[in-house]
C-alpha cells in the first residue's frame, strides 16, 4: 500500500484544536491550503510537547542563524474552531521538527503510527545494526507543514490555549478534576 504525504508549504491555516467536551476531547492538527483540508489526531501531551519544542527551535534558530522572531506575546489570533468535516486521516505516532535556514522556515512533520514503530520500540527489528538502512517510517502517511516564524509563534500560542482549556488540575495531585471530583491519591483515595 502506498503512503501519502500531505504537504502544505505554506498552509493557508495550520492549527491545533479539539473535538468533544473536556475529559473526552480528541486533539487534532489541521492544515488547510490549495482547496485541501487535512486533520490528523494526536494526544494532548503531543500537542503540549510540540508547542514547547517549537519554542525551543525558534530560540535556537535566532541564536544560530540570527532569525528575527516575533514578540512572544502575539495578540489573540485564530480562535476559530476546527473546520468541518473533521475527518481523521491518521493518528500521529511521531512528530519531527526542523528549521530550514535557507528559507527561514520551520518544518513540522507528523508521521502516522505504524507497525514498524512498535517493532523498534520492542527491540524486535533485525535491521538496527546497519545505519544506512532506510527509516522504518518511510512507508507511513505523513503531514508536512512549512511555517514562517510568525506563523509558528501563532501556532504555539493557540496550542497552549487549547491544551490549557481542558479540565482544571487538582491542587494536590495535578490530575484533571471531573465535574463530580476525583479520587485523589494524595488524599488517601477520598473524593476531592
Amino acid at each position: 500500500m502506498t503512503h501519502q504525504v500531505h504537504a502544505f508549504e505554506p498552509p493557508e491555516r495550520f492549527v491545533a484544536g479539539t473535538v468533544g467536551p473536556p475529559g473526552e476531547r480528541t486533539f487534532f492538527l489541521q492544515a488547510r491550503g490549495g482547496g485541501r483540508l487535512v486533520s490528523v489526531a494526536l494526544e494532548k501531551v503531543q500537542v503540549s510537547l510540540l508547542a514547547e519544542k517549537l519554542e525551543e527551535l525558534l530560540t535556537e534558530a535566532q541564536r544560530r542563524f540570527g532569525v528575527e522572531l516575533p514578540e512572544a506575546t502575539v495578540p489573540a489570533g485564530d480562535n476559530d474552531p476546527l473546520e468541518t468535516p473533521v475527518d481523521e486521516e491518521f493518528r500521529v505516532g511521531t512528530l519531527g521538527l526542523a528549521f530550514d535556514a535557507d528559507t527561514a522556515t520551520v518544518v513540522i512533520e507528523a508521521i502516522a503510527v505504524g507497525e514498524a514503530e512498535t517493532e523498534i520500540e520492542l527491540g524486535e527489528s533485525e535491521e538496527e545494526d546497519d545505519p544506512d538502512d532506510v527509516e522504518p517510517d518511510e512507508d507511513l502517511d505523513r503531514l508536512r507543514v512549512r511555517l514562517t516564524p510568525e506563523a509558528t509563534r501563532a501556532f504555539i500560542e493557540r496550542a497552549r490555549r487549547v491544551v490549557n482549556a481542558g479540565r482544571p488540575p487538582c491542587p494536590l495531585c495535578g490530575q484533571p478534576l471531573d465535574p463530580a471530583g476525583h479520587l485523589c491519591p494524595r488524599n488517601n483515595g477520598y473524593h476531592r
